[in-house]
């Protein structure tokens, strides 16, 4: 009897039951739309924000501590290095996946024509086997792509790209050469290209790794190694790990380890380097917890607000079926129907409704959220299957909620009344 009256109600007001069905729609399609974006943006936003540069600077622990304590730059402190043999262990660690980009950098001084000049040498696009058998490519062609390079990256150990500011000091340009003189050989080098990046880089010279490293004598040897990687914002646990990992019991520690935060991605770091002391640069991944906070945060208030919407539609829709069905729902109740009855019968039908609206409002939902990952990040968002539960809960809420208005109607009908027309 019960289905059999509930199939009749949704036939009788069809017209209401489809204006709640597109309601529902409307809602579930927003809803998973910004869930599937909001479980995929962390790694999307965080991989646009690595084109702008890295996020852990990984330094040998003595020049880190003088520079600490009397502000020295890197090739003003003591004779401290990294071991060149060694930068393959950093795809090593627990997060290796979450390292997007690496590369070592060696510093030393040089002079062109008499002139001094700083000399970096560094990887662009190299391909390197790590100790695990596998292969990957580091570089700054892809980390640091946001310099304006007019002509190219060098390639070979005799090419060099000049710094905006030095080029014009030196008076250098893309196809013309410029001899070095450094400490310990001197070295005759095309110049490739001429980069601005807006920074103090402006004013060196980049050659290969091995060819700074030449100029220098110091084979093998790295100044400093700048890491790209993916990290989970900031928290209290974070922030006291990053003061005394020792601090935390093993609970925390263990949570903490496992988590992508930059303080134990860098604590990874240095279990792997010789003598390294791993630092993560504040502006740079601070910015990126805030944008990822803030911008889940939008999400989320655009998802409650369709949602109050679609209930207040749905909550209208409902009442006016209600006054339509008044002499029906007197008429059940003066047969002996209990509330509890009535108000189930009149729920079923309206979620009934909302569910059939919530299955095409979810693909189309997936449908923006593929749309905005296009748009906005140039690559498909993958909407993952935990969504379907979440948006499903939430129509569900948004369908009761929406209901509640018409239930108070419901139990303050009375049947005499109702029956006599009044």
């Amino acid at each position: 009897m019960f289905w059999r009256m509930l199939a009749g109600a949704l036939f009788r007001q069809k017209g209401k039951m489809l204006f709640i069905a597109l309601t529902s729609a409307l809602g579930a399609s927003i809803a998973s739309a910004m869930l599937g974006v909001s479980f995929d943006i962390g790694d999307k936003l965080n991989r646009e924000l690595k084109t702008y540069g890295a996020n852990i600077t990984v330094y040998p622990q003595g020049v880190s501590l003088l520079g600490d304590l009397y502000g020295l730059g890197e090739d003003e402190t003591a004779d401290k290095f990294l071991l060149e043999d060694e930068l393959g262990r950093i795809k090593t660690i627990f997060w290796a996946f979450n390292i997007v980009d690496f590369s070592p950098f060696f510093a030393t001084k040089g002079a062109v024509g008499g002139e001094a000049v700083k000399v970096e040498g560094a990887w662009y696009n190299h391909h390197l086997a790590l100790p695990t058998g596998e292969e990957t490519d580091a570089g700054l062609t892809s980390m640091k792509n946001w310099w304006e390079v007019e002509g190219d990256w060098p390639e070979r150990d005799d090419e060099v790209i000049a710094g905006a500011a030095a080029a014009q000091r030196l008076g250098l340009s893309p196809g013309g050469t410029v001899t070095v003189a450094g400490t310990a050989e001197t070295r005759t080098f095309t110049v490739k290209g001429v980069f601005n990046s807006g920074g103090d880089e402006d004013n060196a010279l980049f050659t290969t790794l091995a060819s700074a490293q030449a100029l220098a004598g110091k084979s093998g040897k790295v100044s400093r190694i700048e890491v790209s990687a993916l990290t989970t914002p900031d928290n209290e646990l974070s922030r006291r790990a990053s003061v005394n990992p020792q601090s935390l019991s093993i609970k925390e520690w263990e949570q903490w380890y496992c988590t992508a935060y930059v303080s134990s991605i860098c604590y990874q770091i240095d279990e792997v380097l010789t003598g390294s002391i791993s630092k993560p640069v504040r502006r740079v991944s601070e910015s990126e917890g805030a944008i990822l906070e803030k911008t889940t945060l939008l999400m989320a208030l655009i998802t409650a607000l369709s949602l109050t919407g679609a209930a207040l539609g749905i909550s209208n829709l409902v009442t006016a079926s209600v006054m339509e069905r008044s002499a029906e729902i007197g008429l059940f109740k003066a047969l002996g129907a209990t509330e509890a009855q009535v108000i189930g019968l009149v729920t079923a039908g309206v979620v009934a409704a909302s569910l059939a609206g919530g299955v095409p409002g979810f693909l189309a939902g997936c449908g923006f959220a593929k749309v905005i990952g296009q748009s906005v990040f140039n690559s498909a968002i993958t909407v993952r299957v935990a969504v379907i539960p979440f948006v499903t809960l939430l129509v569900l809420l948004m369908t009761l909620v929406g209901c509640l208005p018409a239930m108070r109607s419901l139990v303050r009908l009375r049947p005499a009344e109702t029956l006599h027309g009044r």
